[in-house]
């Protein structure tokens, strides 16, 4: 007797943990579709099934409760057979961006003290075998390596194909130990005010309450299929877009990596009815629409989060693509949702705010002492409620530093709660760039581009952009007589910088403004840049 299901089946109770949210729906209909994916389909009793096998793989690898469980995948089934198959046995599941350079996810394993991690065999060019080998080498922690791929290829005692692992689990035996919501599920990676990475903790109440609530409050039921999941290591896509298909008992469309062609594509050949994105994955898709129209009309929602996205391309997304798309403010260390308007707000709501607070979820505007500011003010939103994050992961100073005497969490962004209680996002504290849903921190980009011999300065600002909400852009000061090419530039950032961070314009100055104190004027440039662009676009 599987005790999730159990547990998830008894009157009026809700699945609490990731476990018992795959359980409930697998007891449920084992035979509905859950994974739709190229080449084929999973039914949930088919993802049980295997989540189940390789659990009891790793048991008998000797990976046990507590421990960290790496996946460096796209969006592919195996992802979240390995996620449910962690949950399952209390191991936390750590997702990474496999497009991540090789230092910073070195970095990661290393930080997370990842003791199994799941790689493809190659994604994007990368040999991830190699890449393999290496890391198990460097890091004592990491025991042992899975694969995902088609190659018949040799292993050692340290590196195991996924299927080898599914099948070696079947009909074996498997502990399931007793978890609560409060246990930890994941640890999942977001940059510093340096762009250093911080490791938040999130237990499964963190994930699978906001999760629940997002697809409560978008009517999801068993009849719908979702889409938006390409970016899968994320927070939102780890909570509503997997957790809260999944306790809805509907189906998720998977894509490796986002294209848009390839989105609208499966959109109309699956039919999908819920979509979740960035406003980059809405903006482009509504260009390659408009270039090749495809049939939509099974869209009937969606979600739209981690980033600005203006009113007239929201207007034009729910006329051209999504009717119905609702606007939502997530956070990482708030296990995704913390507000989204609804179907029912008034239309000036959906336009220019992130909606209302979701259940249990409390909001706070401070001004910079930690006075509670009045309704209409201006100052840093401050949350409290179900998905807000443990902490983060070895930083308990930093930790400390980011909640209140109340056990509010310091979001850093800047808003204000209008008198119907609407949140309206204004900006960051400081100076992230928020690119396509990506935060990009200037310093690290810029301590990059000052290593360049032909660079005596650097400074870089976000722009506005209509497809990926900021780009990127580096203002560099050359020494006196250096020839230096824009191009040269992104290929000097491209080893060591992820691909979102490297700059999408390089602009040259031979000075830069100065403040009244003699330091560079960042702002003073990003206003005569932006002033250059409505002057150009006006």
């Amino acid at each position: 007797m599987n005790r999730d299901a159990d547990r998830a089946r008894s009157p009026g109770s809700s699945p609490s943990t990731a476990g018992a949210v795959l359980a409930a729906a697998a007891a449920s209909d084992p035979g509905r579709p859950f994974l739709l994916f190229e080449g084929g389909m999973m039914t949930y009793g088919q993802v049980e099934s295997q989540a189940r096998d390789l659990a009891a793989s790793l048991h008998r690898l000797g990976i046990e409760r507590g421990d960290r469980l790496a996946i460096l995948l796209p969006g592919c089934p195996e992802f979240i057979v390995a996620a449910f198959a962690a949950a399952r046995l209390g191991i936390v599941v750590v997702p990474l961006n496999p497009r991540l350079p090789p230092l910073e996810l070195r970095y990661r394993l290393r930080h997370s003290q990842a003791a199994v991690a799941v790689t493809p065999e190659t994604f994007e060019g990368i040999d991830y075998l190699q890449f393999a080998e290496e890391v198990l080498e460097e890091l004592p922690e990491l025991g042992y390596v899975i694969t995902v791929g088609e190659d018949d290829l040799w292993y050692d005692d340290q590196i195991y194909p996924f299927e080898d692992l599914v099948s070696a689990g079947r009909a074996k035996k498997c502990p399931q130990p007793e978890l609560a919501a409060d246990d930890q599920f994941a640890l999942l990676y977001t940059a510093g005010t340096t762009g250093k990475p911080k490791g938040v903790e999130l237990t499964h109440a963190n994930l699978v309450q906001p999760a629940r609530q997002t697809a409560a409050e978008l009517g999801v039921t068993p009849a719908d299929r979702v889409i938006g999941a390409s970016d899968i290591f994320h927070a939102f896509s780890l909570g509503p877009a997997i957790l809260g298909t999944a306790g809805a008992g509907a189906s998720i469309v998977l894509q490796e990596s986002f294209e848009g062609e390839e989105a609208l594509d499966l959109i109309e050949r699956h039919r999908a009815t819920v979509h979740y994105g960035v406003p980059t994955h809405f903006l482009t898709e509504l260009h390659a629409q408009r270039r090749m129209p495809r049939d939509l009309s099974s869209l009937r929602t969606g979600i739209v989060t981690g980033g600005p996205i203006g009113d007239l391309p929201l207007r034009h997304v729910r006329e051209e693509l999504c009717p119905n798309l609702q606007v939502a403010y997530s956070l990482t260390e708030a296990g995704s949702t913390l507000s989204m308007t609804r179907a029912g707000d008034p239309p000036e709501k959906q336009r220019f705010t992130v909606g209302r607070p979701l259940a249990d979820v409390s909001v706070r505007v401070c001004d910079g002492d930690g006075s509670v500011l009045p309704v209409e003010s201006l100052g840093e939103l401050r949350v409290r409620g179900p998905g807000v994050m443990r902490g983060y992961y070895r930083q308990p100073d930093n930790t400390r530093r980011h909640f209140d005497a109340d056990r509010f969490l310091h979001t850093g962004d800047m808003g204000i709660v209008d008198e119907d209680g609407y949140l309206h996002l204004v900006g960051r504290q400081g100076d992230v760039i928020i690119k396509a849903g990506f935060d990009v921190y200037p310093r690290e980009v810029e301590n990059r581009i000052a290593t360049h011999p032909a660079v005596r300065d650097v400074v870089v600002v976000g722009l506005p952009d209509e497809l990926l909400g900021e780009a990127v852009c580096a203002c560099v000061h050359t020494i006196e007589g250096a020839m230096v090419s824009a191009e040269e530039l992104r290929a000097w950032c491209r080893p060591s910088l992820a691909t979102y961070k490297v700059p999408d314009r390089i602009q040259f100055f031979d000075d830069f403004p100065a403040t009244a104190a003699g330091k560079v004027g960042r702002g003073e440039l990003a206003r005569l840049l932006r002033a250059d662009i409505l002057r150009r676009h006006g």
